[in-house]
Formats: C-alpha cells, structure tokens, sequence
C-alpha cells in the first residue's frame, strides 16, 4: 500500500509504525494500539481486494471464525478493520521470524527438530479443522516463531493467516482457480480441481520434506505448472533417514487425499519419532534430482478445457501439455499465486421432440370409474402375491462373529492440550477387547478425573463389566458428576505430565458380531465419550480437562491506582460461563480450586502479564496485579496452563478521589 505512511490512523484505534513485509494479499505492518497495550501485526490487503464488495462482505461474515480461532500454535486475530478503501486484519505480533527465515539461516534441521515443528504445526491444523476451517496455504512463510530459534526449541511454533485464504479465495469446496503456493499445492487442485483439510497434510509434508532436506520435494527446472503438475505425476525422492521417518514423510504425501492420515493422528507420530530419534544428525542439503521417477498409473489432470490460449505461450518442459492449456501460476514456487480458471460453457444438449400421441379409438364401456376399479384390482392383485414372496423368503443368514482384529482411533486436541488415542485388540475366543487409552498433555500438566465411555456390542445391550489397570475406576455417577453418560467410567489418579503421555486400559468382555466390529465399537465409545463431555447442558464442574473449553478473565470495569487489581478467572464450560464457581481469584484466599490443580498444575501454572504498556504491576510469582499509574482502557493478559493466550476486557484506572 504505497500510500501507508508511518503515523497514519488505521480505523479509530491504531496507527501505522512501520512495514514488516508483503505477501500476495497485502502488506504486513506493526501497528500500535491508540489507548496503549501492546503493538499488534496488521495485515493489510491489497486495493483489489478492499474494492471488492463482495470479499467485504464475506470478511464481515466470517469474523466471528478468525477472532475464535485461539489456539496455543495459532496466531490470534484480535480485530478487523473496515475503513473506506482499506480492509486490515489485527494479528499477534510474533517476534521471532519464520520458518521461511530458518531455512535460510539453517538449510536443513535436525530430525528431531523437524518433526517437532510439524506437529506443533499439526496441533493447530487438527484445532482448525474441528472447526471447519482450513488453511489452504501452508507454507513457511506462514508459520512463525516466538523467539529466535535453538536446537530443542519447543512451544514456539505460531500457524498464521487461518481462514484468510479461505476467505479471499470464496472458501468453495470446488474451486474455479488456481489457489496456493505451487511447491506446497496438493495433487488434487489439479487433478479434480477439489482441495478440503488433506491439502494442509500434505503441505505440512512437504514443510517436513524440506525441514529435513533444505528443499522442497519437486523443485527443479521448469516453469511452475511443471512444478505443480510433478505433484501428480511423480514420487518424491526419497532421503536419507530412518525408514519410520520416511513412512511418516510419505503418508503425509499420500497422492489421494483420502488416505493421509488426520492431523492428530500425524501429530501423535511425529512426536513419538522425534523422541525416538533424537540423536539424529542433520542431512546436508539434498542436490536436485537428475529426474523424477513417475507413478505407475498417474493421476488425471485437468487439461483447462475451455481455457483461452494465451499469444506467445511457451510448452511447460515435460509437462505434456500444451502451451495454451497451462494456467500462469505466478513467478515463483514459493509465492502464493491466484489465477482464474476459465469455466468451459455448459450447453443442454438437444433432444429430440416426442412425438405427437395419435388419438385412438376406445371402447364406449371404458370410463374413467372402470379404470379406476381395474387399477385398484391390479394392485391389491401385486400387493398379495408380494406378500406371500416375502412370507416365503427365507431369513437372512445371521453375520458372522467379529474374528480376532486390532483397531485405533484419535481425537482432536482439547483446548486444555490434552490428546486422547484409543487403541483396541478383540479377541475372538475370549469374547473380550481389550482397550489402551493414552493421554498426552501439550504446555501444561493435567490431571484426572477423566470421563470413558464403554458402550454394549449395539444400542440394545446393557453396559459390559470392565477390568482397568493402572487407574482408578469407578462408574460414572451422574447426581455427582452432573454428566449423564450411559456406560461412563469415572477414571481417577490419572497425572499427565507437560509435554508427557500415560496410559490406562482396560478388558472388557463383549462379543462382537461382523466384519468391522471392533472399529465400529471403538469409534462409538469415543463419540459418545465426546457428547458427554460437550454436552451444554450438563452443569458442574466434573472432569474439568475434558469439558473447559474457554477462560475469561474478569476485572472491575475501573480500578484505583496504586491499589491491588481483583482478577476473576471464570471458567467456559460448553454451556457457557460459571461465573459462581470460578477458577481462580487474585489476590487469591485460600486452597486452589481442584479445576485450577486438574487443568494447570495449580496456581504455578497462572501467570498474569502486563498489556497496559507499564500501567500494570505484577508480582514476581506472576499472580498478583497492581494497577500503577492512570490510563484511560487498560487490559490485562493471563496464560493459564494451555490456555496461554487470554486478555480482559479494556479497563480503566483512576485516581483515589
């Protein structure tokens, strides 16, 4: 935006500081906050853009999604800014560079590094997409880094512009254009034309890809349709690490999007191979290919039927393309490019008129009430001797009882940073499953109590006795716990360390009829685990880790200097606010409440920071807060547990009159 300068108002409540960078949407500037706080990252698109009403308007529509995506690996959109010929995005300012920065600096990470960076990534893809929002670009550019990056960094990864492209782009399922980065762009934008969430799985694969190997897996010589088009055509080459890694690296790059795995279940692998290779040196970096070895049966490509050739055009080196067939993708593989795709024109095809019914003479005696009498006949005629088929036909043979199987299954990542995977063993001539529930906790400890769900071999059968190990289980009580879940276990004496795992499993005697019986069982005690647990209507506080979904933090609208600021933080349950039974007070009296120790560890996991530019106070510990000096809208940021990224409500402070 040529005609941004620094000092500029941006809306009513910040102005411009100074450009940080450009990207194919807009421009990128810190700006500060009029009433004070801290200078947020202003994302302002370009003039094509804000002139397009309709974009606007889809903007508007989907703010509610941008400020309610907050996620420990996300980076928080704050505000939006509609002002005359200029539309801007309030983001986080995040200090500490990009990926893309790292890869210049580093080349090539570690492996342990590589694949901890990924998941971290794939914590925030899984948060997104259970909120049916996806990315549609990731790439290094936009992931950023806290702070500048050392061997072993965790915790600092920050996905940012979620929903941004989905949003400029119309976030239609098919797609008429080109949208994406082409060295980071799935096969299935050229081949179907269709992307959905496996796009940000295989673009998180190619991150890995080149984290790993200091490029990206199909870069080579040839314009950038030839880049992309290699996506669907050919293998990436393979490298030098541990076969468990290369697995990973290639389900990640699966061709058919519907076999990559979800993004928790990634996460959960990258993890367990980043702690198993640890020690693995990083690879220099890897040379282009002298050629790329094709797939036996190549995916088909949309040749741009109804394109319009474009004059002077050249071929795409080994494409096999025509010129005047390939859409202009840009200038470079690592830009986000947007090209139209003309639509080819839709004509009904003609089909021949009927012809004309010829009258024809009918007996006197066929009136409209004998055919009536005629029609009723024949159908009482076709119902008798169809029921007398059906009381013939035999019974269908009963399905056969479930053989000896293995199955697993994973949820999203709670708010709270605990992961649930479930794995499950039939065991035919026994009758029994057994079941191994691991949970693993992001930033901050947690603890039990945990709710589980073991539901009857179908919806008629009662509730199966269970045998757990390594936990203390009991049945779930709903006059205490104030959850109705039918065939629900309360399990206790369950600690979660931070950035750890445990398990507990239990036998459970069922017998399973059908082929896909044990999956079918194992993903319906997850889902009804899951409807128990985000249920609005239950009350109370039972299994708070599970339920929590927000915090607030809750401040007098005023304060005096120079006195002690009451912070409330109430907990978000998914009906929502219980303000009566809060989380936690400051200054605090007394015991920590069981939710605080359950969720954070105790008041050792509340931190509460300054966002009023020096206004505020707080206390070494970082639980108590003293309001210094007078300012007009104050707010007041608080990390509690995994829930790091909190603000209050603007407040004042005022002078003792």
């Amino acid at each position: 935006m040529a005609n941004v300068q620094p000092g500029d108002a941006l809306g009513a409540s910040y102005r411009f500081v100074e450009p940080l960078g450009s990207g194919a949407v807009g421009e990128v500037w810190r700006v500060s906050a009029i009433s004070g706080g801290p200078d947020l990252a202003a994302k302002v698109l370009r003039p094509e853009h804000a002139h397009d009403p309709a974009l606007v308007e889809r903007f508007v529509k989907e703010r509610s999604v941008l400020l309610g995506l907050r996620h420990p690996n996300i980076v928080a959109v704050r505000d939006l800014v509609v002002e005359g010929e200029r539309l801007a995005i309030l983001m986080d300012l995040v200090p500490g560079g990009s990926l893309r920065d790292l890869l210049q600096e580093r080349r090539t990470l570690p492996a342990a590094d590589a694949l901890a960076i990924c998941a971290e990534m794939l914590d925030a893809i899984a948060y997104a997409h259970t909120r049916n929002t996806t990315h549609r670009d990731i790439k290094p550019d936009n992931v950023l880094l806290t702070e500048p990056w050392a061997p072993g960094l965790t915790g600092a990864v920050r996905v940012s512009d979620f929903g941004i492209a989905s949003v400029v782009h119309e976030r239609a399922r098919h797609t008429t254009g080109m949208v994406g980065t082409p060295a980071y762009m799935p096969p299935e934008l050229l081949s179907t034309g269709e992307v959905g969430p496996a796009a940000d799985l295989y673009a998180t694969g190619i991150m890995l890809y080149e984290l790993l190997s200091g490029r990206t897996p199909f870069a080579g010589t040839g314009t950038d349709f030839t880049l992309a088009y290699r996506h669907v055509t050919t293998i990436p080459p393979r490298l030098e690490v541990p076969d468990e890694v290369w697995e990973a690296v290639e389900a990640l790059l699966g061709k058919d999007p519907r076999q990559r795995p979800g993004a928790p279940e990634a996460a959960a692998r990258l993890r367990r191979l980043a702690a198993r290779y640890a020690d693995l040196p990083a690879l220099p970096v890897a040379a282009e290919p002298e050629a790329f070895a094709p797939l036996e049966r190549p995916a088909t490509v949309l040749r741009g039927a109804g394109t319009t050739p474009d004059a002077g055009s050249a071929p795409a080196p080994d494409s096999g393309f025509p010129a005047s067939a390939l859409p202009d993708l840009g200038e470079a593989a690592q830009h986000t490019v947007v090209r139209s795709m003309p639509r080819p024109e839709l004509r009904p095809r003609s089909r021949p008129a009927p012809e004309p019914v010829r009258a024809g003479w009918r007996p006197t005696w066929l009136t409209g009430k004998a055919v009536a009498l005629i029609a009723g006949g024949l159908v009482a005629a076709v119902a008798i001797v169809f029921g007398a088929m059906a009381l013939a036909k035999p019974d269908a043979p009963a399905a056969a009882p479930a053989a000896d199987s293995t199955a697993s299954q994973q949820d999203a990542p709670l708010p709270s940073g605990l992961s649930i995977a479930r794995s499950a063993q039939y065991d035919a001539q026994a009758k029994e499953v057994r079941l191994t529930i691991t949970y693993a906790a992001q930033k901050a400890p947690l603890a039990g109590p945990f709710l589980e769900v073991l539901p009857g071999a179908s919806a008629a059968a009662s509730c199966p006795p269970a045998t757990w190990e390594k936990v203390a289980a009991t049945r779930n009580q709903p006059s205490l716990t104030g959850i109705s879940a039918a065939c629900g276990w309360s399990l206790g004496g369950i600690t979660v360390p931070a950035k750890g795992s445990v398990e507990a499993s239990a036998k459970i005697p069922v017998e399973l009829v059908g082929e896909d019986a044990l999956e079918q069982w194992l993903q319906g005690a997850a889902a009804a685990t899951t409807a128990a647990v985000a249920d609005p209507a239950a009350g109370g506080s039972a299994y708070p880790v599970q339920r929590l979904r927000d915090i607030q933090v809750v401040t007098p609208a005023r304060t005096v200097s120079q006195t002690a600021l009451p912070v409330t933080l109430v907990p978000v349950w998914p009906g929502g606010p219980d303000v009566l039974n809060p989380l936690y007070t400051s200054p605090s009296t007394g015991k920590a409440s069981a939710m605080l120790a359950a969720v954070a560890g105790g008041e050792k996991g509340v931190r509460f920071s300054d966002g009023c530019s020096g206004s505020l106070a707080v206390s070494a510990d970082g639980l108590v807060v003293t309001a210094l000096s007078v300012s007009p809208s104050c707010i007041l940021r608080a990390g509690v547990g995994n829930f790091t990224d909190l603000a209050s409500d603007p407040f004042g402070i005022t002078t003792r009159e």
